[in-house]
């Protein structure tokens, strides 16, 4: 019972040890607020990473694809893993340059300003948007409302009334000057008008067609510019598939034809609002005289649980053979994108190493508090010792006195990092207002709000972390004061 009496007597009176709990409690809840802000982004990103491509993916080594994905669905849903396939779906994808006429409305509405052509190099996707869906979160990401629930690649009404505005349904056939015909001769027929041909559907990603105000007024909702509406022409150029020549050369020729944006594409996801372009896959197979071949087909688990064992049958029923026109590459979503999950991992262990140092400063400043309090009371551990306190009963009330203070300082932080956490998003709001700038740009970093998630395991290693660090700073003093003999410490000026 001294022991609890003389910890809790010193942390009363010395308040300096003050400084160590605060030193504690800021450590504890920046690690906190920085670990469930990082986990947010990184879930966040793994969301969107998962929405926009399937969790696993069959894909061809070439530009030209694969023949007969129809027979090859077959094939995997007869499989033993059959059972474990929710949807499958086919694509082709295929690197092109997007060239549009970009036009900026005034902010009354009244014109618009022409800005030229505006060139992207884009990665385009053949789907089939009925299957697509299935696979992977492709509807949600679409603007139009009524899309979301029905995604194809038809123009709205007020896309196709802006189209053929542009381009009328029929032209009047530009007809010659021709010799009258004979007496008596039946007049020449006169010839069918002309239907112009109607362009495919495009959708293009959010940030191919649009840019964010560069006047954007913290707290307030960002604003996408438009440089292209629903119903614009939006011309594709791109390479055909590989043909033999009169040479038996294999060489690919561009190709390039007019398509009319129906929709745009907002994941928030800047990679691929920026460099995503979707179109109807039948016709790029046909732009590119690829056939039915496609680059890859994408499946959806019942349970991701099993992507092991279902990637270990795709690999048996799919070898490299080494001819590139029938070599596959069978991955998950995670080994897709494993650079990516691997440099966050790493980020927040060294931001972590990093952040713990803070700790540390405390546990020296408690070494050296304790170190001191040891000096002062020398003559105090004599009497203790005198009265018959052993070695381990005075190197437990030093102990003690570290443990304390780091539970104190651990239960501070944590109640201020979870606070911080919780209300992280009304907190940047108030100093951007207050200072004029925004620190979490909407448009870096195209999220409406700063995304966190607590984790308690997290938290628990955190606080045990810093409990750890103060017992360890506690040690040398204890020790010290534990081997002080009773009558030198009595006689001590």
């Amino acid at each position: 019972m001294y022991k609890l009496l003389l910890c809790w007597r010193y942390l009363k009176t010395r308040y300096l040890a003050l400084a160590c709990v605060i030193s504690v409690m800021l450590g504890v809840a920046t690690l906190i607020v920085v670990n469930s802000v990082m986990s947010g982004f990184s879930t966040k990103l793994k969301d969107r990473l998962r929405g926009n491509i399937s969790e696993i993916i069959i894909e061809s080594v070439s530009l030209d694809g694969f023949g007969d994905p129809e027979g090859k669905m077959q094939r995997i849903r007869a499989s033993p893993i059959g059972h474990h396939i929710e949807a499958m779906t086919a694509t082709a994808e295929v690197f092109a340059i997007l060239q549009f006429e970009g036009r900026i409305k005034s902010p009354c509405g009244n014109f618009y300003r022409d800005i030229g052509t505006v060139t992207r190099y884009v990665k385009l996707i053949g789907i089939d948007p009925k299957s697509y869906c299935k696979v992977g979160g492709f509807a949600q990401y679409l603007l139009e409302p009524e899309r979301k629930s029905a995604p194809s690649f038809e123009l709205s009404a007020d896309a196709a009334l802006r189209y053929f505005q542009n381009h009328p349904p029929f032209v009047d056939e530009i007809r010659l000057e021709l010799p009258p015909p004979p007496p008596g001769s039946p007049p020449p027929p006169s010839p069918p008008p002309s239907r112009p041909k109607i362009a495919k559907g495009i959708i293009p990603g959010n940030a191919l067609v649009s840019y964010r105000h560069p006047k954007h007024k913290p707290g307030t909702p960002v604003e996408d510019i438009y440089m292209v509406e629903r119903g614009q022409d939006i011309r594709i150029t791109t390479v055909s598939a590989a043909a033999v020549n009169h040479s038996g050369e294999q060489r690919m020729g561009p190709v390039q034809d007019r398509f009319v944006a129906c929709d745009f594409f907002k994941s928030e996801m800047a990679e691929y609002d920026s460099s995503f372009v979707f179109v109807p896959l039948d016709y790029l197979q046909h732009l590119r005289s690829m056939g039915d071949r496609v680059t890859s087909i994408q499946i959806k688990l019942q349970d991701y649980a099993h992507a092991p064992e279902v990637v270990a049958v795709l690999k048996e029923l799919f070898p490299r053979t080494g001819d590139p026109r029938e070599d596959y590459l069978v991955q998950t979503w995670e080994d897709k994108q494993g650079a990516l999950l691997a440099a966050i991992a790493i980020e927040r262990g060294l931001l972590n190493v990093l952040l713990f140092l803070i700790i540390a400063v405390a546990g020296f400043g408690i070494l050296a508090i304790f170190s001191m309090i040891v000096v002062e009371k020398t003559r105090d551990i004599g009497i203790i010792k005198a009265l018959g306190a052993s070695n381990t009963g005075v190197m437990g009330i030093f102990l003690g006195y570290g443990l304390l203070l780091g539970l104190v300082g651990a239960g501070l932080g944590t109640g201020l990092g979870l606070t911080i956490t919780t209300y992280i998003n009304e907190i940047e709001k108030v100093i951007g207002n207050a200072t004029g700038h925004e620190i979490f740009s909407k448009g870096v970093y195209y999220f409406d709000k700063i995304p966190t998630d607590i984790q308690p395991m997290t938290v628990l290693l955190v606080n045990a972390g810093a409990l750890g660090i103060v017992v360890l700073s506690s040690i040398l003093p204890a020790l010290r004061a534990a081997l002080l003999h009773p009558v030198r410490a009595l006689r001590y000026e």
